[in-house]
């Protein structure tokens, strides 16, 4: 099978979908790579790497994706590469349709079938490629938080690990996934005042053992969350179910309560965002201000540390993209329930039922 890997076109995307280790494994079983240009520059991986892979260099995407069978990306398409999917593609990589109608529609149009990576499974049911992402943009939230704090970002100027003599800043996280006790790691380490608010009691119970003293955990209710986030100096969005859109857990109403100069950090906004008040910015221009309170809502927040991104997704996708290529499509999708999980638009058919609850669209799931 002959692999694709463009250059990815998202704002400030650095990331690439595999490393040259990545594609020697490939080469090594018989396939072909073929990989746009100065698409692993920004990770840190030369041409001449992925030349000395078993690479074939593509001069432009349009080359790339039309010498491949099988394109493996890291974000999804961008209305600019539409335009060159075929029918017969096989897309791999993160695709968040519960969020985009628009690339839901252009995907159904086009025909091909279009893996999520956020919706594939392990056999224990986890989401092994949605993980690694999940815990780099989870504890860079904290890091971004810190930073939009500071007084000349427009924050309200607040230390969160504080000094002896000053408390320190208070950092609540709605969410207790992994993107939630990732950020809950780094802000307990800078020694800030950590409130983690979730549904999910067992993983409540999870942190409160591994951070005896360390932190406050809360069942979730709207009460709860107004209340704490009326003291908070920095708020983590890191709620999320799988495939579908996040649900609208902080209102217009809590923002206006909070504290002035104070920042929210929605990671939940690859799904929709989980504020009234979330919209979706860039890194070239990753904030704005809701009476008063600073939003950083950047799609794809591991894009900025794309050296060690780029690593942890390809240990994580590549034994997926090994099924794939050695079983072909249909050989993978009877043989393997999570790919088959993993399958969100077929031939012109949306087979993932959130996505399809999401945007009101007939659902039929790829027979077992």
């Amino acid at each position: 099978m002959v692999i694709g890997v463009p250059k990815e076109m998202k704002d400030s995307e650095f990331r690439v979908a595999l490393t040259p280790h990545g594609v020697k494994e490939l080469c090594g079983r018989g396939h072909r790579v073929v990989i746009q240009k100065r698409a692993g520059e920004g990770s840190g991986f030369s041409d001449d790497l992925y030349l000395q892979a078993g690479a074939i260099l593509a001069p432009t995407v349009e080359t790339t994706y039309g010498e491949a069978q099988l394109i493996v990306k890291v974000k999804e398409p961008q209305p600019e590469e539409w335009i060159f999917l075929r029918k017969d593609h096989v897309v791999f990589t993160y695709l968040h349709l519960a969020a985009s109608k628009a690339l839901t529609e252009a995907l159904l149009r086009i025909g091909c079938a279009a893996f999520a990576y956020e919706t594939t499974e392990d056999a224990k049911r986890q989401f092994p490629l949605l993980r690694p992402m999940s815990e780099i943009a989870g504890r860079m939230s904290v890091q971004i938080g810190a930073h939009y704090l500071e007084k000349q970002r427009g924050g309200s100027g607040v230390l969160l690990g504080g000094v002896p003599g000053v408390p320190p800043g208070e950092v609540v996280v709605l969410g207790s996934g992994v993107v939630g006790t990732s950020a809950v790691k780094v802000a307990v380490g800078m020694g800030a005042s950590v409130t983690v608010l979730s549904l999910d009691l067992w993983q409540l119970r999870m942190l409160d053992d591994h951070y005896p003293g360390r932190l406050v955990t809360v069942a979730s209710t709207q009460s709860m969350i107004h209340h704490f986030l009326s003291r908070a100096d920095l708020v983590i969005g890191a709620v999320y179910l799988p495939a579908a859109r996040t649900p609208r857990v902080i209102t217009r109403s809590m923002i206006s309560d909070m504290k002035p100069g104070s920042v929210l950090v929605d990671v939940s906004v690859d799904q929709g965002g989980c504020a009234e008040t979330t919209r979706s910015t860039t890194h070239s221009d990753p904030i704005y201000v809701v009476d008063g309170v600073l939003h950083y809502a950047v799609a794809n927040i591991p894009g900025i540390v794309p050296y060690t991104s780029t690593l942890a997704l390809t240990n994580a996708t590549l034994p997926f993209i090994v099924q794939l290529v050695e079983e072909g499509l249909e050989g993978s999708l009877r043989n393997h329930p999570g790919l088959r999980n993993g399958l969100n638009v077929f031939r012109g058919r949306v087979t993932c039922q959130a996505v399809a609850d999401a945007h009101g669209l007939p659902y039929e799931p790829f027979p077992s």
